[in-house]
């Protein structure tokens, strides 16, 4: 007896956004970063649309199957940029979600983006610390990335501001 696995239109909206983030994060890592370990994060433009679409539940899809088939695709799975780069995605969906859940009449896509891109960059700062590099002297870098944080979580709120309202006026 085969078992058939039932396919929702939930299940092809999240295959779909999540193929387009995927697409956006090999190819912005083929472009070289201009300061080591500072990238934009142009597919967490997808994830902050689809959480403002969708929801929290959605978003996490998106992002965990963007990290983890990015990877695959990079040839980094299970490697030191898996790990980072998952441990940043987990750090902003437990903002988003914090924030979602909490404060979402008062803070908009600006906020959550900000506060995501924050997470994420302190989250691999941590592990970057804990498993590669144990010395106080890489958390001089704190500033750094959370100016980093801010300017391009605000970058891609923007976008994704952007193209929300071009969405809501052609839906």
């Amino acid at each position: 007896m085969t078992r058939q696995i039932e396919i929702t239109e939930e299940d092809r909206k999240i295959a779909a956004f999540a193929a387009l983030a995927i697409v956006i994060h090999v190819l912005e890592s083929s472009f070289p970063s201009p300061v080591p370990g500072i990238k934009p994060g142009l597919a967490n433009i997808v994830t902050l649309l689809v959480l403002f679409r969708y929801g929290w539940r959605f978003a996490a899809w998106v992002s965990l199957l963007r990290v983890t088939a990015g990877s695959l695709l990079l040839g980094t799975f299970m490697s030191p940029t898996f790990f980072l780069s998952l441990s940043g995605a987990l750090a902003s969906l437990l903002a988003m979600l914090l924030l979602w859940t909490g404060m979402r009449p008062w803070v908009g896509m600006a906020g959550v983006s900000i506060l995501a891109s924050i997470s994420h960059v302190m989250a691999q700062l941590l592990v970057a610390w804990w498993l590669f590099i144990p010395h106080r002297g890489i958390l001089a870098l704190t500033p750094i990335l959370i100016a980093a944080g801010v300017f391009f979580g605000l970058f891609n709120a923007i976008i994704a501001s952007s193209i929300e309202k071009r969405l809501e006026n052609t839906v």
